[in-house]
């Protein structure tokens, strides 16, 4: 283990959330609440973190996986009983213990990170991270003797009117060295208006010994806010939100709106790129240098290469190469790959397919399960029939071909080098490399049939 190990507490069910899922899970810029806290103490140094799980327990575990050890608290007894089920897993290591909550996801690792830089210089057996606020209400006070001197955390509803009107609060962030912390847990008690352990108690119980305590202001208050509601989750994200704007625009990505762009936490996102109104960008997507994104498009887990252009456009799971055109109204599904200089035109659906250099499906077409070659062009109204009732099948159409419109692509079949497909055609058979395919009735003409009726 390294000298900084997490403990994060994601015990609580968060009852004003009216919600089946653990609060800690509910997402902040694409990832769950307690993700962001895990991130922010990886950046600090912690490279072991200790989640406590109570409510929702194996959903917690299953979300997080092997990036964390697993605590139960089976009751919920408050914060000092919940940091004392991680005393038998913690027993071997001889360090700082950062005690973080897992509803804090607007958290920076640059902060962690100051706070535990401190509490080592000041060589402090605690040290919390403290915020002043013009109104308090709500949260412990950090009580201080004349000299300046950390004596205790009181709770707001254990508070007297003396304690009520200070402004300086406890975050619930908290370093402590861990042979202290487990100590002076064991000489808490639920004597209070909420019949809880406190963890804030060990404040004062270290006070009283003579150890010392330390104090560390954030410097941004919002960095720590608790989410506790529907209301309080909308606040954050409108913060990490313009938070990942203002990242995306120092490094020279153009914004149209910040107030209708919402870009999740991973994505990256190159220089001169433009991003217009009501566009959404989620999970992992990679966009490159001088693209033009947007309006109204989503993009989720999807890299876009340098120079292309998405509007009205849904992508999901897919790439986009350079110079590529795409929209408006197309729907790019998993695992559709679009090559340099494509051109994808209105009400265009592609799944499951490689599309080739300079290929274009200029409109109303669908493409499933296709390899498309070099400098094809699709005529609109074209549909590769993929599925047969059981299983699905490729279809090949090789460089240069062209494919008429209305034309039926039955797979699995392959269209040739340089084929021709006639308009209104379904094909069913191999077309051959330079061959014209055509597969309709002849016409025939009924003269004075009108008259005659």
């Amino acid at each position: 283990m390294s000298d900084l190990l997490a403990v994060v507490l994601a015990a609580g069910k968060g009852t004003r959330m009216k919600s089946t899922l653990p609060k800690v899970l509910h997402q902040i810029g694409g990832k769950p609440m307690v993700q962001h806290v895990l991130d922010a103490a990886h950046m600090a140094g912690a490279k072991e973190k200790v989640v406590i799980v109570g409510f929702g327990a194996e959903c917690v575990e299953a979300t997080l996986g092997k990036q964390a050890e697993f605590v139960v608290q089976k009751e919920q007894l408050g914060t000092g009983h919940a940091v004392m089920q991680a005393r038998d897993f913690l027993q071997e290591f001889d360090g700082t213990v950062m005690v973080l909550c897992g509803d804090t996801p607007l958290l920076k690792g640059e902060t962690l990170e100051r706070l535990y830089a401190e509490h080592k210089a000041a060589n402090a057996s605690a040290t919390v991270l403290t915020a002043r606020m013009e109104n308090p209400t709500g949260y412990g006070r950090v009580v201080r003797d004349a000299s300046g001197r950390v004596l205790k955390i009181v709770e707001q509803k254990d508070a007297n009117s003396r304690e009520l009107a200070v402004n300086e609060i406890n975050t619930g962030i908290y370093c402590f060295e861990r042979a202290a912390l487990f100590e002076a847990l064991q000489n808490t008690n639920c004597d209070n208006m909420q019949g809880e352990y406190y963890l804030t108690d060990v404040i004062g119980i270290l006070a009283t010994s003579h150890a010392k305590v330390w104090a560390v202001g954030v410097d941004d208050f919002q960095e720590t806010l608790g989410i506790n509601s529907r209301m309080q989750l909308a606040e954050a994200e409108k913060i990490f939100r313009k938070r990942k704007l203002k990242e995306l625009m120092d490094h020279g990505v153009t914004i149209m709106d910040i107030d209708s762009t919402f870009i999740d936490q991973e994505v990256s996102i190159g220089a001169d790129t433009v991003i217009y109104p009501f566009t959404w960008i989620e999970g992992s997507t990679v966009i490159g240098d001088n693209c033009q994104i947007g309006p109204n498009s989503r993009i989720k887990n999807s890299k876009i290469g340098d120079c292309a252009t998405l509007h009205f456009i849904y992508a999901h799971d897919c790439e986009v190469g350079d110079d590529a055109i795409v929209g408006p109204y197309v729907h790019l599904r998993p695992n559709t790959v679009l090559a340099k200089g494509v051109k994808i035109g209105n009400f265009v659906e592609v799944k499951n397919s490689q599309v080739g250099v300079g290929s274009k499906i200029p409109h109303l077409s669908y493409i499933g399960d296709t390899d498309m070659g070099e400098k094809v062009n699709i005529g609109s109204g074209t549909i590769t029939v993929n599925y047969d009732g059981k299983n699905k099948n490729r279809t090949t159409i090789e460089d240069g071909a062209f494919i008429g419109c209305n034309t039926n692509l039955v797979a699995p079949v392959t269209v040739g080098k340089g084929a021709y497909v006639a308009a209104g055609s379904t094909i069913t058979k191999n077309v051959p490399a330079d061959a014209l395919g055509v597969a309709r009735s002849r016409q025939s003409n009924i003269e004075g049939w009108v008259t005659k009726k």
